[in-house]
């Protein structure tokens, strides 16, 4: 069983590792952490080991976010605000995209961890919202992931407002041909 203090210190690495993107040195995360290197090698020997972390805990707190928003919001709401909340997500996460799709093998599980987590936050929040007739039935989550997932990639010079945009004009989408049969 890890301490207390161990935990806090390797979520505060995990932290400012997702904040400082995936080429800072480990001596600065070290630092910014308050931690020795030997802490972040002891825990993560490889960069890939680090990268796959971030990416486990920055899917947790997405899909963890569903049912938040499912239990303060109604059902369109919870889903226009999780989608948008998922492409912040998207869009915050290039840098740890490109590390991903390396070819190192330690990533290998990630995708199946990514779908999995998020398909079926996703599909709970599609499902209420059919269920009260506030976006048409038959919409796959995953195809769906997919489709935030391409309309959040940044065009050049986007400060990220165009995909909140777009995304908008998917969810206009959904709602088209609610509640019929």
């Amino acid at each position: 069983m890890v301490r207390a203090d161990a935990q806090r210190n390797l979520a505060t690495v995990l932290e400012v590792f997702a904040d400082s993107g995936v080429d800072a040195p480990v001596r600065a995360i070290a630092a910014k952490a308050g931690v020795g290197v030997g802490t972040i090698y002891r825990h993560f020997p490889q960069r890939s080991d680090l990268v796959a972390a971030v990416f486990r805990r920055e899917v947790d707190a997405c899909a963890e976010a569903a049912p938040v928003l499912a239990a303060e919001l109604a059902p369109g709401d919870a889903l226009t605000r999780w989608l948008l909340r998922y492409t912040g997500f998207i869009a915050t996460k290039r840098g740890l995209a490109a590390a991903l799709h390396s070819g190192d093998p330690t990533f290998d599980p990630l995708p199946a961890y990514f779908a999995e987590h998020l398909g079926a936050a996703l599909a709970s929040l599609l499902d209420a919202a059919v269920a009260a007739g506030e976006i048409r039935a038959g919409v796959d989550p995953n195809d769906l992931l997919h489709a935030v997932g391409s309309l959040s990639v940044p065009a050049p010079k986007d400060d990220g407002g165009r995909a909140q945009v777009m995304v908008g004009l998917l969810i206009d989408g959904l709602r088209y041909g609610a509640g019929a049969h």
